[in-house]
């Protein structure tokens, strides 16, 4: 008996759960999904994208029960249209951006590869969908290099899409959030510049109950494990602030 104590209390219905994933957190959602499931008996479904994506899919009617966005505008859009539960919302990780290439030593540690050229693309997430996007226009703004750069950008769907860019050589760097190169017990691939945050607005992450997944336990149980020492600890091996 007593080597048993430590094991979770699994609830005797467990139910699962349909949760909308921003893009930048997905390879961390992909972890915490799986301490979840052991610690409370729960499943979940997870599907990923742009936050405006998400949202869009989500006033249309997607099965979703849980929002986890990259900002806090998506999140006040479906309250205030009554997508999603009153009181429910808060923030649960702050992101942190990145300027990232594939090739080590192509970026340098204060971002100086931006004036200085040698590239001939660079990626970014769509800055109306995705917030990492948005803040990647910001500071190209803060730098004055905007209307130089602005021909060689590509635009990506998804702050997902643009890693994928990098990563496949599609473009030379992009900025990215700093979870997608950085994950913990992996090395770092290639080279980056961590922006500094007065760069940019604060990349507030927040998540949210659904109208959908109001009475399911298992979506109330995410919200509640995302608070948690456990979860919190995660979003900060993953690189993101507080």
């Amino acid at each position: 008996m007593a080597a048993l104590s430590w094991l979770p209390i699994v609830p005797a219905h467990a139910a699962e759960a349909t949760v909308a994933v921003a893009a930048n957190f997905a390879g961390a959602f992909g972890r915490m999904a799986k301490d979840f499931s052991v610690a409370t008996g729960h499943t979940l479904r997870v599907a990923s994208g742009a936050s405006g994506n998400l949202t869009s899919q989500i006033v249309a009617g997607a099965p979703f029960d849980v929002l986890l966005a990259a900002d806090q505008e998506s999140v006040r859009r479906l309250l205030a249209g009554g997508h999603a539960v009153a009181g429910s919302r808060f923030t649960y990780a702050t992101g942190r951006l990145v300027l990232w290439s594939s090739r080590p030593g192509f970026v340098d540690a204060e971002g100086k590869v931006l004036t200085r050229g040698g590239f001939t693309h660079l990626a970014l997430a769509n800055p109306r969908l995705a917030p990492y996007g948005a803040a990647a226009i910001e500071v190209l703004r803060a730098l004055g290099l905007l209307e130089a750069l602005t021909p060689r950008l590509v635009t990506a769907e998804s702050v997902a899409q643009a890693w994928q860019f990098v990563a496949t050589g599609n473009a030379e760097l992009g900025f990215v959030a700093l979870s997608q190169v950085a994950s913990p017990g992996a090395p770092v691939k290639g080279s980056y510049w961590l922006v500094p945050p007065e760069r940019y607005r604060a990349i507030r992450q927040d998540a949210v109950l659904l109208r959908r997944g109001a009475d399911n336990p298992a979506a109330r149980a995410l919200l509640a494990y995302l608070k948690s020492a456990p979860a919190q600890a995660l979003v900060a091996a993953w690189g993101y602030a507080p």
